[in-house]
């Protein structure tokens, strides 16, 4: 099928990549030229396992095509997925602009009868309103229809996520409607949910944010076990042997980040309030991982008579392994906390450095200082402190002892519960981490 994509970030082209691989012909929407420069020679914009082997398999095969001519992309396509970001806004709405500027152009551009698909996050009603607002804009006479297709990849294993989905959701008010998005996922043979748009929208929020109070669930039991002495590796143990509860999301941290679960968490909340109605349990999740994200960081500030020209190791920047995204990582925060406060930093992360290079340049910074290392025992030569953000393979298998051996200080706040408590005590270190 004849499919264009609009966006390219971790939504759209992972998608558009993977509708490749499955056999269709897709053309891939971006307004900057020099990230379509960059993809047409294989090289993708983003950090994905996989991904750009598939992107290069499928450009060479002909099935992948990228463009900033919006309108030669979309006025024969047979599906158009709009794939665009909704950034929150000030006040936890999704800002909605970049939706409403593709469908604006959809409307102009398409010259037959065409399904648009929303894959972005967006609230519940949002896909009527694009349904409208395209059919107000038509510039000629052909029958457009909106359907929702949320998708539910992490970063990390986005690729692995689409490809091998545990279901496929998909929204629509027509049978037709229906029956394209059936076509073009059936190659993919997995499971696939039909709701209506509504429905479909409400999904994408309510699997997310259960997910974020799972989190926030643990890290809150995490903090309360320190005060009565519990372990929450053990606690997380023997709840993931109950099947109502399962395994994932037990893991005990400083907080979730990314791009997903903090918007989406805000953005069901103000949809709560709009309509006259509070979710609890959701605004509890915010709270809690608000105050997660710098735990450590106090404990630290507690312990510490000063940060000022102190030399403090950094070891993770993304907000998790396997990707270089930032958006809401807990390094972030601590990083700007330390920095204020005269910090002389040294950070390494094997992906996500030159991103973080763009928040915080190398050299002065506020009160502070910050460098990057290729090496996380760079890091480390005569550290006062270390805090571990991120659980990369490359801070995972820095051997105990190490840290004794290289730090000033041996000195450890562990926001990942990367360690072994003993062993690292044993090594002869102070070591900190959650819920332990």
């Amino acid at each position: 099928m004849k499919i264009s994509v609009a966006g390219t970030g971790y939504v759209g082209l992972v998608a558009g990549v993977c509708f490749a691989e499955k056999g269709h012909d897709v053309t891939c929407v971006d307004v900057d030229e020099n990230k379509v420069k960059m993809m047409e020679a294989g090289i993708t914009p983003i950090y994905e396992e996989g991904l750009q082997e598939l992107m290069q398999k499928n450009n060479a095969a002909g099935r992948l095509h990228y463009t900033t001519d919006y309108q030669s992309a979309y006025k024969d396509a047979e599906a158009i997925f709009i794939g665009v970001g909704t950034p929150e806004q000030p006040d936890g709405s999704a800002n909605l602009s970049y939706i409403a500027t593709v469908s604006r152009q959809i409307a102009e551009s398409v010259e037959r009868d065409c399904l648009v698909v929303v894959k972005s996050t967006v609230p519940v009603g949002t896909n009527d309103k694009v349904e409208q607002f395209i059919n107000d804009f038509l510039v000629r006479n052909v029958k457009v229809e909106v359907a929702s297709n949320p998708e539910f990849l992490a970063q990390g294993s986005a690729v692995h996520d689409t490809l091998h989905a545990a279901r496929i959701i998909i929204g629509t008010e027509s049978r037709e409607a229906e029956a394209i998005l059936k076509k073009i996922y059936e190659p993919f043979e997995l499971p696939i949910i039909s709701v209506n748009r509504r429905s479909a929208e409400m999904i994408k929020y309510a699997c997310n944010d259960f997910l974020a109070l799972k989190i926030s669930y643990m890290n809150d039991i995490a903090n309360l076990c320190e005060l009565v002495g519990a372990d929450i590796d053990a606690v997380a143990e023997g709840m993931s042997y109950d099947a109502r509860i399962g395994s994932k999301f037990l893991n005990a941290g400083i907080g979730y980040g990314g791009s997903c679960f903090p918007k989406d968490t805000k953005a069901l909340k103000y949809i709560a309030h709009q309509h006259g109605y509070t979710l609890r349990t959701v605004e509890a999740a915010v709270d809690v991982n608000a105050e997660q994200k710098t735990r450590l960081y106090q404990k630290a500030n507690n312990r510490m008579i000063t940060f000022q020209n102190l030399r403090v190791a950094v070891l993770g920047l993304a907000f998790k392994a396997g990707t270089d995204d930032l958006r809401e990582a807990p390094s972030l925060d601590n990083v700007a906390l330390l920095l204020e406060n005269g910090a002389d930093i040294y950070a390494y992360d094997p992906i996500a450095m030159d991103n973080f290079k763009k928040v915080y340049p190398e050299g002065k910074s506020m009160n502070g200082s910050i460098h990057y290392v290729d090496d996380p025992a760079k890091a480390l030569k005569d550290a006062a402190i270390c805090f571990i953000f991120t659980e990369w393979e490359e801070i995972k298998s820095i051997p105990p002892e190490d840290f004794e051996k290289l730090m000033r200080i041996p000195l450890v706040y562990d926001g990942r519960n990367v360690f072994n408590v003993k062993e690292m005590k044993d090594a002869g270190i102070e070591y900190y981490s959650i819920g332990r």
